[in-house]
C-alpha cells in the first residue's frame, strides 16, 4: 500500500530513509534521520518529502505538513539506544523492507536536495545515481552498521563505499560510526567531493579540495544527543544550495545543531529563533 497523506506535489528536500520506533524508557517515539532531517529542512522553510516505509500504527503525526511517500510495512524499524559513559548500545529490533528508485515519486526526483540517509541498509545503493541534476547528500552511518543474531548493532565495512561516494556531493559521517578511525576517515575522504565528520560536543571537521577545517560549536549542556547529525546534515545541505560555499555552511549547520542537544528527541528540531541567530553569524561582513 502507497503511503500518500496528500498529493505529490514538488519538493525542495527529499530525504530517502526509514523513518523508526525507538524504544525509550518513556516509551516508544518517533525517530530516524527521515523524521529529524525532515522536520529541519521544514522549520529552515523548505518543501520537505519523506519516502520510507511504516506501519499502519506508526504515530507520525509531528511530520504534519511534510509530504510522505512510500508503503506500508507491517512494523516499522526499531531501534532501542542505550547511552552509556563509554558510548551508545544499540541493538535492531525489527528493519522494514528496503527502498528503491521506483518508490521515489517522478516529481520529486529532480528536486533541489536528494538526502539519503540510511539506518539499517535500508537503501538501494544504486540510487545515488537517480539524481543528476540536485545536491545528493548523505548520512551513511546505516550503511557502516551490521548486527548480530540478538540484534546488536556494530560497526561493518561497506563494500559499495567507493562506488556510492564517487557519485555523491557530501556525506556526513559520526567519529563514533566509525569507531573514531582516522585511517578511515582519510579513505572516505579520499572517495568523495566533500566529507564532514561530526565529534559531538567538539563540533565537526569538512574535508573538500584537499583541505580541512574544523568548526567548534558553543558549550551547551547536552540532554539528548539522537539526531544532532541529522539536524547538521540538513542545515548544512540547505545551506551549502543556497550559499553554494561549503565552509559557511559548515559554520551555520554546527552552529544550529549545537541548539538541539538541549532538548530530548524531536523537540530538538531548531526553532525560528534558533535559525535567525545562527544565520546572522554567519552573514560575511
Amino acid at each position: 500500500m502507497t503511503l500518500n497523506f496528500r498529493p505529490i506535489n514538488p519538493v525542495d528536500y527529499v530525504t530517502i530513509g526509514h523513518v523508526t520506533q525507538d524504544l525509550t524508557p518513556q516509551g516508544p517515539r518517533l525517530g530516524g534521520t527521515a523524521s529529524y532531517s525532515s522536520l529541519t529542512a521544514r522549520s529552515l522553510g523548505l518543501r520537505a518529502g519523506i519516502v520510507t516505509a511504516c506501519s499502519e500504527d506508526a504515530d507520525i503525526s509531528i511530520l504534519d505538513g511534510i509530504t510522505v511517500a512510500g508503503f506500508r510495512t507491517d512494523q516499522c524499524t526499531t531501534f532501542e539506544n542505550i547511552h552509556t559513559p563509554e558510548g551508545r548500545i544499540q541493538f535492531l529490533h525489527h528493519r522494514a523492507p528496503m527502498i528503491e528508485l521506483h518508490h521515489v515519486p517522478e516529481t520529486w526526483r529532480k528536486s533541489p536536495i536528494i538526502h539519503l540517509g540510511p539506518i539499517a541498509q535500508e537503501i538501494d545503493v544504486n540510487l545515488v545515481r537517480a539524481f543528476p541534476d540536485s545536491i545528493v547528500g548523505l548520512t551513511i552511518q546505516g550503511w557502516l552498521r551490521s548486527w548480530d543474531k540478538n540484534g546488536r548493532v556494530h560497526f561493518s565495512e561497506w563494500p559499495e563505499a567507493s562506488f556510492v561516494l564517487n557519485h555523491a556531493t557530501v556525506a556526513v559521517v559520526s567519529i563514533e560510526d566509525v569507531q573514531g578511525s582516522e585511517k578511515y576517515i582519510e579513505e572516505l575522504a579520499s572517495m568523495v567531493k566533500m566529507l564532514i565528520v561530526t565529534e559531538g560536543p567538539k563540533g565537526a571537521r569538512l574535508y573538500w579540495k584537499g583541505d580541512v577545517r574544523r568548526f567548534t560549536p558553543p558549550v551547551r549542556e547536552e540532554i539528548d544527543p539522537t539526531g544532532a547529525g541529522d539536524i547538521f546534515a540538513a542545515a548544512f545541505f540547505y545551506r551549502l544550495n543556497a550559499t553554494k560555499d561549503p565552509w559557511e555552511s559548515a559554520r551555520f549547520a554546527t552552529l544550529l545543531a549545537s541548539f538541539s542537544v538541549t532538548r530530548k528527541g524531536l523537540e530538538g528540531i531548531p526553532t525560528p529563533e534558533e535559525i535567525q541567530a545562527c544565520t546572522m553569524q554567519v552573514i560575511p561582513k
